[in-house]
Protein backbone atom coordinates (compact mmCIF):
# COMPACT_ATOMS: atom_id res chain seq x y z
CA UNK A 1 0.00 0.00 0.00
CA UNK A 2 2.03 3.05 -0.64
CA UNK A 3 -0.70 5.50 -1.80
CA UNK A 4 -0.26 8.63 0.22
CA UNK A 5 -2.76 8.87 3.31
CA UNK A 6 -3.17 11.18 6.25
CA UNK A 7 -5.13 10.25 9.73
CA UNK A 8 -6.64 13.26 11.14
CA UNK A 9 -6.93 12.76 14.57
CA UNK A 10 -7.48 14.97 18.24
CA UNK A 11 -6.82 14.18 21.99
CA UNK A 12 -10.12 13.99 22.86
CA UNK A 13 -13.51 14.40 20.62
CA UNK A 14 -14.69 17.75 20.08
CA UNK A 15 -11.91 19.05 18.93
CA UNK A 16 -12.51 19.97 15.47
CA UNK A 17 -11.42 17.03 13.32
CA UNK A 18 -14.43 16.79 11.72
CA UNK A 19 -14.34 20.45 9.97
CA UNK A 20 -10.71 20.05 9.79
CA UNK A 21 -10.81 16.84 7.76
CA UNK A 22 -13.63 18.03 5.73
CA UNK A 23 -12.19 21.33 4.73
CA UNK A 24 -8.41 19.19 3.77
CA UNK A 25 -10.81 16.99 1.54
CA UNK A 26 -12.53 19.66 0.12
CA UNK A 27 -9.80 21.69 -0.22
CA UNK A 28 -7.92 19.20 -2.36
CA UNK A 29 -10.34 18.37 -4.69
CA UNK A 30 -10.77 21.73 -5.56
CA UNK A 31 -6.87 21.54 -6.73
CA UNK A 32 -8.08 18.24 -9.42
CA UNK A 33 -6.98 15.62 -6.68
CA UNK A 34 -8.91 12.47 -6.27
CA UNK A 35 -9.29 11.67 -2.64
CA UNK A 36 -10.47 9.04 -0.64
CA UNK A 37 -12.38 9.86 2.22
CA UNK A 38 -11.88 7.31 5.44
CA UNK A 39 -13.53 7.45 9.08
CA UNK A 40 -12.32 5.07 12.17
CA UNK A 41 -15.72 3.10 13.82
CA UNK A 42 -18.87 2.91 12.78
CA UNK A 43 -20.18 6.63 12.34
CA UNK A 44 -22.37 6.99 10.03
CA UNK A 45 -22.91 11.14 10.36
CA UNK A 46 -19.22 11.89 9.86
CA UNK A 47 -19.13 9.56 6.86
CA UNK A 48 -21.65 11.61 5.33
CA UNK A 49 -20.09 14.99 5.59
CA UNK A 50 -16.78 13.24 4.52
CA UNK A 51 -18.44 12.02 1.51
CA UNK A 52 -20.11 15.16 0.39
CA UNK A 53 -16.45 17.01 1.04
CA UNK A 54 -15.05 14.23 -1.13
CA UNK A 55 -17.72 13.73 -3.74
CA UNK A 56 -17.58 9.88 -3.38
CA UNK A 57 -18.62 7.28 -0.74
CA UNK A 58 -16.87 7.62 2.62
CA UNK A 59 -15.68 4.30 4.12
CA UNK A 60 -15.96 3.28 7.99
CA UNK A 61 -12.29 0.79 8.66
CA UNK A 62 -13.37 -0.27 12.35
CA UNK A 63 -11.29 -3.08 13.89
CA UNK A 64 -13.90 -3.79 16.49
CA UNK A 65 -16.82 -5.44 14.12
CA UNK A 66 -14.03 -6.32 12.11
CA UNK A 67 -10.63 -7.48 11.06
CA UNK A 68 -7.45 -6.37 10.66
CA UNK A 69 -7.09 -8.39 7.52
CA UNK A 70 -10.59 -7.18 6.13
CA UNK A 71 -9.88 -3.56 7.10
CA UNK A 72 -6.82 -3.55 5.38
CA UNK A 73 -8.69 -4.88 2.13
CA UNK A 74 -11.49 -2.74 2.70
CA UNK A 75 -8.44 0.01 2.75
CA UNK A 76 -6.91 -1.17 -0.78
CA UNK A 77 -10.59 -1.61 -2.49
CA UNK A 78 -11.37 1.76 -2.04
CA UNK A 79 -8.14 3.66 -2.73
CA UNK A 80 -7.35 2.18 -5.85
CA UNK A 81 -6.62 4.77 -8.71
CA UNK A 82 -6.83 8.01 -6.07
CA UNK A 83 -4.82 10.39 -5.07
CA UNK A 84 -4.78 10.26 -1.56
CA UNK A 85 -6.60 9.28 1.63
CA UNK A 86 -7.76 10.73 4.25
CA UNK A 87 -8.86 8.98 7.31
CA UNK A 88 -10.55 10.84 10.49
CA UNK A 89 -10.12 9.22 13.32
CA UNK A 90 -12.46 8.86 16.41
CA UNK A 91 -12.40 10.42 20.19
CA UNK A 92 -8.40 10.55 21.35
CA UNK A 93 -5.56 8.85 19.52
CA UNK A 94 -5.03 6.42 22.05
CA UNK A 95 -8.52 6.06 23.71
CA UNK A 96 -9.52 1.80 22.63
CA UNK A 97 -11.71 -0.70 24.54
CA UNK A 98 -8.71 -2.09 27.07
CA UNK A 99 -5.63 -1.08 28.63
CA UNK A 100 -3.83 -1.31 25.49
CA UNK A 101 -5.68 0.58 23.32
CA UNK A 102 -7.30 -1.86 21.04
CA UNK A 103 -9.93 -0.43 18.38
CA UNK A 104 -8.03 2.90 19.31
CA UNK A 105 -7.06 5.68 16.23
CA UNK A 106 -3.66 4.65 16.89
CA UNK A 107 -3.77 0.99 16.32
CA UNK A 108 -5.25 1.96 12.76
CA UNK A 109 -2.09 3.85 12.18
CA UNK A 110 -0.17 1.26 13.13
CA UNK A 111 -2.09 -0.57 10.63
CA UNK A 112 -2.54 1.34 8.06
CA UNK A 113 1.54 2.92 8.11
CA UNK A 114 -0.20 6.31 8.20
CA UNK A 115 1.24 9.30 9.99
CA UNK A 116 -1.03 11.15 12.30
CA UNK A 117 -1.86 15.20 12.33
CA UNK A 118 -3.34 16.48 15.58
CA UNK A 119 -6.10 18.57 16.19
CA UNK A 120 -5.45 20.58 19.12
CA UNK A 121 -7.89 22.88 20.64
CA UNK A 122 -5.92 25.20 21.59
CA UNK A 123 -8.85 27.16 24.33
CA UNK A 124 -7.08 29.26 27.09
CA UNK A 125 -4.34 27.23 26.98
CA UNK A 126 -0.39 27.67 25.27
CA UNK A 127 3.12 26.21 26.81
CA UNK A 128 0.95 23.31 28.55
CA UNK A 129 0.01 21.61 24.90
CA UNK A 130 3.50 20.90 23.64
CA UNK A 131 3.58 18.62 27.16
CA UNK A 132 0.76 16.90 26.36
CA UNK A 133 1.83 16.84 22.75
CA UNK A 134 5.34 15.73 23.91
CA UNK A 135 3.39 12.65 26.05
CA UNK A 136 1.91 11.26 23.23
CA UNK A 137 4.76 11.31 20.60
CA UNK A 138 6.25 9.46 23.40
CA UNK A 139 3.43 7.17 24.17
CA UNK A 140 3.97 4.81 21.89
CA UNK A 141 6.97 5.77 19.59
CA UNK A 142 5.13 3.28 16.69
CA UNK A 143 2.56 5.88 16.45
CA UNK A 144 4.17 8.38 13.85
CA UNK A 145 2.68 11.90 15.47
CA UNK A 146 4.06 14.05 11.96
CA UNK A 147 2.51 17.17 12.77
CA UNK A 148 -0.49 19.47 14.21
CA UNK A 149 -3.49 21.57 13.66
CA UNK A 150 -3.93 24.27 16.68
CA UNK A 151 -7.20 25.12 16.54
CA UNK A 152 -9.49 27.74 18.34
CA UNK A 153 -6.82 30.29 18.05
CA UNK A 154 -7.47 33.30 19.72
CA UNK A 155 -5.12 35.84 18.04
CA UNK A 156 -1.45 36.21 17.17
CA UNK A 157 0.34 36.27 20.40
CA UNK A 158 -1.55 33.17 21.31
CA UNK A 159 -0.48 31.39 18.15
CA UNK A 160 2.96 33.03 18.50
CA UNK A 161 3.71 31.08 21.84
CA UNK A 162 1.90 27.82 20.58
CA UNK A 163 4.12 27.42 17.53
CA UNK A 164 7.48 28.48 19.44
CA UNK A 165 6.96 25.69 22.28
CA UNK A 166 5.07 23.05 20.03
CA UNK A 167 8.10 23.04 17.28
CA UNK A 168 11.03 23.70 19.97
CA UNK A 169 9.69 20.91 22.95
CA UNK A 170 8.15 18.46 20.31
CA UNK A 171 10.25 18.90 17.44
CA UNK A 172 7.50 18.34 14.57
CA UNK A 173 6.25 21.49 12.66
CA UNK A 174 2.77 22.96 13.53
CA UNK A 175 0.85 22.99 10.28
CA UNK A 176 -1.58 25.56 10.73
CA UNK A 177 -3.56 27.60 13.13
CA UNK A 178 -7.15 28.29 13.09
CA UNK A 179 -8.85 31.21 14.63
CA UNK A 180 -12.09 30.72 16.73
CA UNK A 181 -15.04 30.46 14.11
CA UNK A 182 -18.40 32.89 13.88
CA UNK A 183 -21.44 31.60 12.72
CA UNK A 184 -20.78 33.97 10.02
CA UNK A 185 -17.45 32.07 9.62
CA UNK A 186 -19.31 28.57 9.49
CA UNK A 187 -23.27 28.01 8.29
CA UNK A 188 -23.39 24.55 10.28
CA UNK A 189 -21.04 23.82 13.01
CA UNK A 190 -22.71 20.89 14.44
CA UNK A 191 -21.17 18.55 11.66
CA UNK A 192 -20.64 15.75 13.66
CA UNK A 193 -24.13 15.69 14.94
CA UNK A 194 -26.41 17.14 12.27
CA UNK A 195 -26.79 14.55 9.30
CA UNK A 196 -25.96 16.08 6.05
CA UNK A 197 -29.60 15.31 4.90
CA UNK A 198 -31.16 17.01 7.88
CA UNK A 199 -28.93 20.22 7.44
CA UNK A 200 -29.92 22.66 4.60
CA UNK A 201 -26.45 24.30 5.02
CA UNK A 202 -24.81 20.91 4.08
CA UNK A 203 -22.78 22.50 0.75
CA UNK A 204 -22.40 25.96 1.88
CA UNK A 205 -20.98 24.22 5.24
CA UNK A 206 -18.42 21.98 3.07
CA UNK A 207 -17.42 25.32 1.13
CA UNK A 208 -16.94 27.00 3.88
CA UNK A 209 -14.43 24.05 5.58
CA UNK A 210 -12.53 24.31 2.41
CA UNK A 211 -12.13 27.95 2.73
CA UNK A 212 -11.01 27.77 5.89
CA UNK A 213 -8.40 25.23 4.70
CA UNK A 214 -7.18 26.62 2.46
CA UNK A 215 -6.75 30.33 4.12
CA UNK A 216 -5.32 28.96 7.51
CA UNK A 217 -3.39 25.31 6.67
CA UNK A 218 -0.57 24.54 5.11
CA UNK A 219 -2.34 21.95 2.76
CA UNK A 220 1.38 21.50 0.87
CA UNK A 221 3.05 20.60 3.68
CA UNK A 222 0.14 18.19 4.90
CA UNK A 223 0.42 16.22 1.30
CA UNK A 224 3.97 15.91 1.67
CA UNK A 225 3.33 14.23 4.82
CA UNK A 226 1.11 11.86 3.53
CA UNK A 227 3.40 10.41 0.78
CA UNK A 228 6.32 10.52 3.07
Amino acid sequence: MDLPRIIISALRGGSGKTILSIGIIAAWRRLGKSVAPFKKGPDYIDSGWLSLAADRPCYNLDTFLFSKKHVLQSFSSHTSHKDVAVIEGNRGLFDGIDLEGATSTAELAKLLNAPVVLVLDCTKVTRTVAAVVSGCIHFDPDVTISGVILNHIAGSRHERILRKSIEYYCGIPVLGAVPKLNWQDFPERHMGLVPIFESKWARDSVDAAAEIAKTHLDLDRIANIASD
